[in-house]
């Protein structure tokens, strides 16, 4: 078994240069056949410690089935500042309730989509695609075989959660039996 420290240390290289998620399974494979699972989760409880104190200025997330380091929250604004863009890309409302319908709905249909929205919601969908948000899934074997749409991993990583599982229910959030668009 390697060294704690070191392995704590490679996980977190790792991390830093993936530019993704990385799931423990790509951790241990990168790690070495001596490694196990059981010994990467213990170095990431030791990196997730190390950045919990006030002196860092990154946090290990869990997210997308994997881990990634990223900024703290409030240091924000300072890194907007350097990369010269805004903090934080918004979503229109539009957007909003076509990327509900799909993650709640999913595999869903453009004319689903429209039906629950109560408007054409074909601009918005092509917007979600190009930002990587939402990706065909196939054509739904009805007349004229639509496209499905479902969510990505993107998706997963933008709002913060490991799976879809995370979302909260329906129920939770007072689902009504009106149109969304309405």
């Amino acid at each position: 078994m390697p060294d704690r420290e070191l392995l704590a240390a490679a996980c977190e290289a790792i991390l830093a240069v993936a530019g993704e998620p990385v799931s423990e399974a790509s951790l241990v494979k990168a790690l070495g056949p001596e490694v196990t699972e059981a010994e990467v989760r213990e170095a990431l409880s030791l990196v997730q410690s190390r950045h919990e104190a006030a002196t860092s200025g990154m946090r290990l997330e869990k997210v997308a089935g994997g881990y990634r380091l990223a900024t703290k929250p409030e240091l924000a604004e300072f890194v907007a500042s350097f990369l010269g863009v805004r903090a934080q890309t918004r979503l229109s409302q539009a957007a909003l309730e076509t990327l509900a319908i799909i993650a709640y709905r999913q595999p869903v249909t453009l004319p689903e989509i429209n039906f629950l929205r109560g408007v054409n919601s074909s601009g918005v969908v092509r917007t979600l695609l190009e930002r990587k948000l939402i990706r065909v899934a196939g054509r739904k074997q009805v007349v004229g075989t639509p496209l499905l749409y479902r969510t990505t991993k993107e998706f997963l990583v933008l709002l913060g959660l490991h799976s879809l599982s995370e979302l909260p229910s329906l129920e939770e959030l007072g689902e009504t039996e009106a149109p969304v668009g309405s």
